[in-house]
């Protein structure tokens, strides 16, 4: 029996705090850090970076969790499955997903690591750098998977940064087969390069074997999931393995690959990056909104840069615009 559907887009991932501050290069270099990459550290490491970065703001997060409250933000129906331990981070997360439009239910964890904090370091290019200590977020368990949720789902949003952890990857792969088995479709993001340099044989097999339908990277993750330098020949391999897929190229736009061919779509112009965080992740949302709606590749790809275009002008990883307005006003809205 196919259910009817009620979320369009429901997302899976970490549920993360951002602590965002702003640094030098030299801040970087200090402290071991590379450049525009997300890193996985322990506890220790956490508190000694807090203390060491300037003033920072807090702000709820995560990958997955932002392509959600943007996919939200467009008038699409949205769920998010992720944890938190019920403590302060991880009740500030709830409330702000929540009021965001987006369906939250995943019950928090009473005992264990407390909520996820990603400590962003942002360069003056605008260029941000990711220390994230997963905390709550690495335990979420297949049991966490809502099956009727999942079913109920047009399309399944997971997130390649979670593949990490055993359990959650096990999550993965009980929400795609259960949304395969209700005909619905599941979409992966390769998250970052150095996840792919982590998981490529994995992610490889996911695209192979029917597992993921649409894949969401940028080039650096291209490059580093077929092991070249050559763009063309990362695309000429990514079409063979993946039924449909959409890979962003920053200023220049994205390219979009599907059973019809493929399509490239110009960027909006920005009057000055101030922060690239989430624009991965907005990118996604507009796309997966657009895909909601119907809409053809390139008005998904259009979509996608323009929410891009509007997290990437300010500090944070979540619209301060209404996306919907910034929608009609570019005629990609009625």
């Amino acid at each position: 029996m196919i259910s009817v559907v009620r979320y369009d887009v429901l997302g899976i991932g970490n549920a993360i705090v951002d602590v965002i501050a702003r640094t030098e290069e030299d801040f970087l270099l200090k402290h071991g850090m590379y450049k525009g990459a997300m890193a996985l550290i322990d506890a220790p490491r956490a508190e000694a970076i807090y203390e060491a970065m300037g003033p920072a703001i807090e702000t709820s997060g995560g990958s997955a969790a932002n392509t959600i409250v943007g996919v939200a933000g467009l008038g699409v129906r949205a769920a998010f499955i992720g944890k938190v331990k019920d403590d302060e981070l991880g009740r500030t997360f709830a409330h702000d997903i929540r009021a965001a439009g987006v369906a939250y239910m995943t019950p928090p964890a009473a005992n264990g690591a407390p909520t996820a904090r990603c400590y962003i370091l942002v360069t003056p290019d605008g260029e941000r750098t990711m220390n994230t200590y997963l905390g709550a977020a690495q335990d979420l368990h297949p049991n966490d998977i809502d099956a009727d949720m999942i079913a109920a789902s047009a399309i399944t949003y997971l997130e390649g940064y979670l593949w990490d952890p055993k359990n959650a990857k096990e999550a993965f792969l009980k929400a795609a087969k259960i949304a395969h088995e209700a005909g619905r479709k599941v979409a992966l993001t390769l998250s970052d390069a150095f996840c792919v340099d982590r998981w490529r044989p994995e992610f490889l097999h996911l695209m192979r074997s029917g597992t993921i339908d649409l894949i969401f990277a940028n080039e650096a993750e291209v490059h580093s999931l077929y092991e070249t330098a050559d763009f063309d020949t990362a695309i000429a391999a990514l079409r063979t393995d993946v039924a449909a897929a959409v890979v962003t190229r920053s200023e220049q736009g994205c390219l979009v690959l599907g059973a019809d061919g493929s399509e490239a779509v110009p960027a909006f112009p920005v009057e000055r990056v101030v922060d690239t965080t989430g624009a991965g992740d907005l990118f996604a949302a507009g796309f997966l909104a657009g895909l909601a709606r119907g809409a053809d590749d390139r008005a998904c790809g259009r979509l996608g840069a323009l929410a891009a275009a509007e997290v990437i002008q300010h500090l944070g990883a979540r619209p301060e615009t209404s996306l919907q307005d910034l929608a009609r006003e570019n005629g990609l809205m009625e």
